[in-house]
This record gives C-alpha cells, sequence and structure tokens, in this order.
C-alpha cells in the first residue's frame, strides 16, 4: 500500500511540472519574446532597476544590418527590393499583446508626400492585424488593429507636432501599445494618447512587412537606421533621443555587460545589469533648452455618480390676467 501510495503521488508531479512551467514562462516573456541586445546610454536615468529586455531588431531580421545596435548607427537607402517576409520568420512564436514600436527614419523629397506602411502584419488570406501607416499627404500617422470582433479597430493621430516627421530630416517615431492605449512619441515627447477596444491577437501564418506604399505595395523610398519591436509597452517612452543629438552621445557598454556581439537567432540569455544613476548619462552638453510645448489633453475622466434631489425651488411671480373670451 505504502508503494502505491509513493507511485501515485510521483505520477501527479510528473504531470503538474509541465502546467506548472508553462505558467512561469507566459507569466514573464508571453511565451514569444527572445532576448534583444541594445546599449545602456538610449534609455533616460528614470529606469532604477536591472532591466531584462526583451523584442526584435526588425532591421537585423530584414537582413538590412547584421550585428548588434550600436551607437553610430548606419542607414540603409531602402525602396529597391520589397521588404517583406513570412511572419513565422520575424516572430516565431508570436508577438507580445503589448509592445512598443521605436524607428529612427527620415523621408525624402521624393517620397515625402506618399502614403506608406511603416510596419504591417496580415493574415494568411491577407486581411491586415495589426498596421502602422505614416500619411505624407495629411501628415498624420494612423494604427490599427484587429479588434477581438475581428473588426478594424483604426486611430488617426492628427497633432501638428506631427508635421515635423516630413521636413525630410532624422527623427524618431515610437509607439506604445498597451491593452486598450495606444500613445505616439516624437524625438522622444509625447504627441497623442488614445483610448482603444480590446485588440485581438496575432496570427502567425501570414506574412509581415515594413516601408511599403499602400498604394501599390512598392517599397517607398526612405533612409531607415532602425526599427525595433520592445516586448513592453513602457520602452517607448523610457528611450531617448541621444542618436538625434550633435554631438553624438557617448557609446557605454550594452546591458550584458560586454562588448557586443553578434545578433543571432541563437542569441546567448544575457544576466540583466543595474543601471547607473549618473545624471549625464549622455554625456551631451548640459545646455538649458527652450521651455517645452504644453502637455497633451489628459484621457477623460469616468462618469461621475448620480447627484442628490434638488431642493425645491422658491414660488414664482403670479402670472398676468388671462384675456376675456367673447
Amino acid at each position: 500500500m505504502t508503494c502505491l501510495l509513493r507511485w501515485t503521488a510521483f505520477l501527479w508531479t510528473l504531470n503538474s511540472i509541465p502546467c506548472t512551467f508553462g505558467m512561469a514562462v507566459g507569466e514573464q516573456t508571453d511565451g514569444s519574446c527572445p532576448l534583444l541586445n541594445v546599449e545602456e546610454h538610449r534609455f533616460s536615468d528614470i529606469l532604477d532597476r536591472p532591466l531584462e529586455i526583451t523584442g526584435f531588431d526588425l532591421t537585423e531580421k530584414f537582413l538590412l544590418r547584421k550585428g548588434t545596435i550600436t551607437e553610430d548607427l548606419p542607414s540603409f537607402r531602402l525602396g529597391s527590393s520589397p521588404l517583406i517576409k513570412p511572419t513565422k520568420l520575424i516572430f516565431p512564436n508570436g508577438i507580445s499583446s503589448e509592445y512598443s514600436l521605436v524607428t529612427i527614419f527620415r523621408v525624402r523629397r521624393t517620397t515625402k508626400k506618399d502614403r506608406w506602411y511603416l510596419w504591417q502584419i496580415f493574415d494568411q488570406s491577407g486581411g491586415s492585424q495589426v498596421s502602422v501607416v505614416v500619411d505624407g499627404g495629411k501628415r498624420v500617422v494612423e494604427f490599427s488593429s484587429q479588434g477581438l470582433l475581428k473588426n478594424t479597430l483604426r486611430y488617426t493621430f492628427k497633432s501638428r507636432d506631427l508635421h515635423a516627421l516630413f521636413d525630410r530630416q532624422w527623427h524618431k517615431l515610437s509607439i506604445s501599445v498597451q491593452s486598450n492605449i495606444v500613445s505616439i512619441y516624437m524625438d522622444c515627447k509625447l504627441i497623442e494618447r488614445r483610448l482603444t477596444d480590446e485588440k485581438d491577437s496575432f496570427d502567425p501564418s501570414g506574412r509581415t512587412l515594413i516601408t511599403t506604399r499602400v498604394e501599390d505595395g512598392r517599397p517607398v523610398d526612405i533612409e531607415l537606421r532602425q526599427i525595433l519591436i520592445y516586448c513592453d509597452p513602457y520602452m517607448a517612452e523610457m528611450e531617448n533621443c541621444c542618436e538625434l543629438l550633435e554631438p553624438k552621445c557617448e557609446a557605454k557598454k550594452t546591458f550584458n555587460g560586454t562588448s557586443p556581439p553578434l545578433v543571432t537567432e541563437q542569441l546567448p540569455q544575457m544576466l540583466s545589469q543595474p543601471v547607473s544613476q549618473s545624471t549625464d548619462r549622455c554625456h551631451c552638453p548640459a545646455e538649458k533648452g527652450d521651455a517645452g510645448l504644453p502637455g497633451v489633453v489628459g484621457l477623460p475622466g469616468q462618469k461621475g455618480d448620480k447627484g442628490d434631489k434638488g431642493d425645491r425651488g422658491e414660488a414664482g411671480p403670479s402670472g398676468n390676467p388671462g384675456h376675456k373670451i367673447q
């Protein structure tokens, strides 16, 4: 009887291990995101804890750059060949439901009024699951995603602050996607924030593209330095704009504390390091800047409770005598 009880307990333990392990992995990384090797100087001093950064370098995934993200980011002149690949090659295990898209690019004179996909994932039948559209004609940025009812959720960001995105200079455009909020940043400043409906998960059986014209599917002629997807919606806010400053900010060690290794599909796990609390992380001139623009309008508050019944009003004045009917 004792042996039977021991075997029963042993078998129960074996059956329990896979479930427990699966839950732990899902809670930690959403089961989809590899570690991403990035340099420490890219982030603001608000980072006061070690970070394990996960995500995807689409610049490397689309074979534009082989290697790690360095201080002197090379730029790539696009427009000669389509940049489209099976989604499973870009996101082998899918993508986190909440994420940040961070990119640095500049439009060219011939394409500054084009309407093009910065990034799009579509399913096997060609239906769009998520996309970011840069519209130079209207000088707006659009984010769309598939809702839980398979409907299209589309949000257009029309702030005048986005007009500078089309001035043919280098700019950093970042989008933070949370379950019910989408926020857009340009040059490390929050531009606009929108409440959204719940979004559906991605189907990885389709294709993923970057920098493609909406009108005819041809590659758009722009210059690109990077396009990253972090598996954390707050990374869009944490990044600084050292890459856009002159003189350039001084490069620092990577988050694994060693010289930058090559980024490959078999990138070994990094040990996250405590972030220095130095106030001159970027090592840029500490000159006082101009006053900033007014902040964006906050999200609408919740509907208030119904008020109490008011007091009875005072008696009104007497009315005029009526006309006598003949």
